[in-house]
């Protein structure tokens, strides 16, 4: 563990995608899971399960403003709420409603075996050698946080979920805004130069660095090409021992 004893790191915290999960597997795989099998979801995970998500969209709907890009009308019915839920869909909106009602929709999936969360191989031996090491691992992504704990509660390799302490998500903030890694640090009661943050994204880590946290930069395999930046960088969480 030198480079967590070297930098004095009490507290890990993983972007998903391109860091601990392959982006082809959220494009190719849970994304357009969930555009098939959303009107059917609609009818058949009941008024209980659909109140948040739908109570969000709504809310959401009647502050939409696209110049030029109108959103679809009001979503009232079930129709008018799939066709709202594409739209945001096709243009990769950050909606907490969207992200609610994608992690439902991919819990039926897990449930019946259809979908299996993917992680890079080198994931769960982090996870393990980081929890030996009392060292609090956590997870922040725009996916909800039922979406996060679905994924990693269901890979090849088991059920990753007991070596994971926390989930954020866009509940405490939009990924690049500097506030949202304060109140990171703030939950985990850790002090931000006590949290190492690693991701794909270097506008993420230009946010959590202004917020304090040290940073690494993840560049896997099929990873979106990064505006440079001064950032350590790493291919695997292997590299951080």
């Amino acid at each position: 563990m030198r480079f967590i004893q070297e930098h004095q790191i009490r507290a890990i915290v993983l972007d998903i995608e391109g860091t601990t999960t392959p982006l082809a597997f959220v494009h190719e795989v849970l994304f357009p899971y969930a555009r098939t099998h959303l009107r059917g979801a609609l009818v058949t995970l009941g008024d209980e399960a659909l109140h948040e998500p739908l109570t969000r969209l709504k809310e959401e709907w009647s502050t939409e403003a696209a110049p030029g890009d109108p959103a679809p009308g009001e979503p009232r019915t079930n129709d008018e709420v799939a066709t709202y839920v594409e739209w945001l869909m096709d243009r990769d909106r950050k909606s907490p409603g969207l992200k609610l009602l994608q992690g439902l929709v991919w819990e039926q999936g897990y449930q019946s075996g259809e979908l299996i969360g993917q992680v890079f191989d080198d994931v769960p031996l982090a996870l393990r050698r980081w929890y030996a090491a009392k060292t609090e691992v956590a997870i922040y992504s725009s996916g909800s946080r039922l979406a996060q704990r679905l994924l990693f509660g269901h890979t090849r390799h088991g059920d990753l979920t007991p070596f994971i302490s926390g989930f954020f998500d866009t509940e405490v903030g939009p990924k690049t805004a500097v506030d949202s890694y304060r109140r990171i640090a703030a939950e985990l009661r850790q002090p931000a130069s006590a949290i190492l943050f690693i991701s794909d994204t270097t506008a993420e880590l230009d946010a959590a660095a202004g917020a304090g946290c040290q940073v690494l930069l993840c560049q896997r395999p099929g990873n979106r090409p990064q505006p440079h930046r001064p950032f350590l960088t790493i291919a695997g969480l292997d590299e951080i021992g």
